[in-house]
């Protein structure tokens, strides 16, 4: 025994060997888990593919999904990796799944998540307007969602009255293109389907003046899409191109005012007047000026003020004009303007 811790003692006194035993443990011990790391990384787990091409808005059967090994270390935290969780839902819309392929997380939706893309796309204050095409206007079906068009506007026969062609409309966004029964023409890449609408967003003023313009066909009026040429601006606004066609459209149709529905939008400042001796205009806005919302005035087309709280008081020593508007975070804007008309003209500004 005593032999033994002698030996024992020696050994450890010997500062090259325990160096040596040393990194050999260390050695042995990165091997090891470098080795764990490895087999985990490669082990194969089971996981869902398709068992065929699964085209936009189709529902997931039990049919179209089998099981296969796949290394772990090959798929990425999007991958859905439980049977369950494919089965029974919904390829998304803008997704076609082809087959052998796996299954991710924004390509699976349920019923109650499938949108009418087209409609998700209409922007704020915007109306929703179909028109009608086929596969010649559509120039053989190459007018796809997210192309600009203009809207051109030829009016009269040739014989009885002079023809007129001319650019109506320029600068839309084509939201969706759809056959006669709703189907979007494109999201099904195994099915041959004919162009029948095209739909995009419209300001009320120009969705008005389209729609009085498509009634006109005993006039000789016909309206088609051409796809935008040039450059375009993508945050500029739809505007009207030709005067002469909006004229003659305003001369064949009665217009009826287009009711102000500021009221209805809680973003919109209010404006209340107080006569008398003093003239004082408040505007009211919104809580979150400053913060959340950008909150601004012009009195009599001067600089823009900026405000912070929600109540901001002016004095008009004449008639004049008042612009109040709020800005979201996203850019968009809700504005209010008007004229006031003071009667009291002798009160200097405070």
């Amino acid at each position: 025994m005593n032999n033994l811790v002698a030996s024992a003692k020696r050994f450890l006194k010997n500062k090259n060997m325990v160096t040596i035993i040393g990194v050999i443990i260390i050695l042995i011990l990165l091997y090891v888990g470098y080795s764990t790391q490895i087999n985990r990384a490669v082990e194969p787990i089971q996981i869902p593919v398709a068992t065929q091409t699964i085209q936009p808005r189709t529902e997931i059967t039990d049919d179209m999904v089998e099981l296969i090994d796949m290394p772990n270390v090959s798929l990425s935290d999007n991958v859905i990796r439980s049977r369950s969780q494919i089965v029974g839902m919904y390829s998304n819309v803008n997704s076609v799944i082809p087959e052998g392929s796996m299954f991710y997380t924004d390509t699976v939706i349920s019923e109650d998540e499938l949108p009418d893309a087209a409609f998700a796309k209409v922007k704020s204050g915007e109306v929703v307007y179909n028109f009608p095409v086929d596969m010649e206007s559509t120039y053989g079906n190459s007018i796809f969602p997210g192309n600009k068009i203009d809207i051109y506007m030829k009016v009269g026969d040739g014989r009885d009255e002079k023809i007129m062609i001319g650019k109506l409309i320029e600068n839309i966004e084509v939201l969706a293109v759809k056959d006669s029964s709703g189907r979007a023409v494109f999201e099904d890449t195994s099915d041959q389907r004919t162009p029948s609408m095209m739909i995009f967003g419209l300001k009320t003023d120009l969705y008005l003046m389209l729609k009085k313009a498509s009634y006109m066909g005993s006039l000789g009026v016909e309206l088609y899409p051409v796809p935008h040429g040039g450059t375009v601006d993508t945050e500029g606004a739809t505007q009207v191109s030709t005067q002469q066609l909006v004229d003659y459209i305003d001369a064949h149709s009665v217009n009826i005012p287009i009711a102000d529905d500021t009221a209805t939008d809680p973003l919109v400042p209010t404006v209340s007047e107080t006569g008398g001796t003093r003239n004082t205009v408040t505007i009211t806005f919104p809580e979150g000026c400053g913060s959340t919302y950008t909150c601004t005035y012009v009195k009599d087309n001067g600089k823009s003020q900026t405000v912070t709280g929600t109540k901001q008081e002016l004095v008009y020593t004449a008639k004049g004009t008042l612009t109040a508007t709020v800005q979201e975070q996203d850019g968009t804007a809700h504005s209010l303007t008007i004229d006031i008309p003071m009667t009291n003209s002798t009160n200097s500004e405070s």
